[in-house]
């Protein structure tokens, strides 16, 4: 990717392009172009997978949550390019599945990108962002039990989406946003789970 990304529309858009070239995308297509040191990108593509209808697909949370948490720790050991192992890179989908997700997507995006922009940057420059690492890490290790409750992993993908966009266009007021639904459904999960 010759440009850095700026906005949820751009990644949508770069995706777009695999899934129209492309019988199949795999996630290994997915990091080559949007760059192996875009850690904010792929938390949005991690985020966007758990909050659209591929979230349905049967082991889809557990599967991001281990991405998740691989990509978290890198950030949080201050890797400059992050690294994930051969049988994630070569899970895919194929196109038609994607680019319905894509398109169920695209309007919400349009409508985020454009309220969208750097405020309360502390929480996402350097000491920010191992913040928002360490908070990925533990969603990660919750995801699991999110499974057990209808539509809680969705509200961790909305989450990892806020983060990741956050880290992108360094606009802090996501990541308070991400605390307010992780909790939410932290709350719920917890509720669920010992009621």
């Amino acid at each position: 990717m010759k440009q850095p990304l700026q906005n949820l529309e751009q990644l949508l858009d770069h995706i777009g392009e695999l899934a129209r070239d492309n019988d199949r995308v795999s996630i290994a297509m997915v990091v080559e172009s949007i760059g192996s040191r875009s850690f904010g990108p792929m938390l949005m593509l991690i985020g966007m997978i758990l909050f659209s209808p591929l979230s349905g697909v049967p082991g889809m949370s557990i599967f991001m949550a281990t991405v998740v948490l691989l990509v978290a720790v890198q950030m949080l050991i201050g890797r400059k390019h992050f690294w994930l192992p051969q049988y994630i890179l070569t899970r895919s989908v194929n196109n038609a599945k994607l680019q319905k997700a894509l398109d169920w997507l695209s309007k919400p995006a349009r409508v985020i990108d454009r309220v969208l922009k750097p405020r309360l940057t502390f929480l996402v420059r350097r000491t920010g962002s191992y913040g928002v690492a360490a908070l990925c890490v533990v969603v990660g290790l919750v995801m699991p039990f999110m499974e057990l409750v209808p539509f809680s992993s969705s509200a961790a993908g909305l989450s990892f989406l806020a983060l990741g966009l956050a880290l992108v266009v360094r606009d802090g007021l996501l990541v308070l946003f991400a605390l307010a639904v992780l909790g939410t459904a932290l709350a719920l999960v917890g509720t669920n789970l010992l009621g």
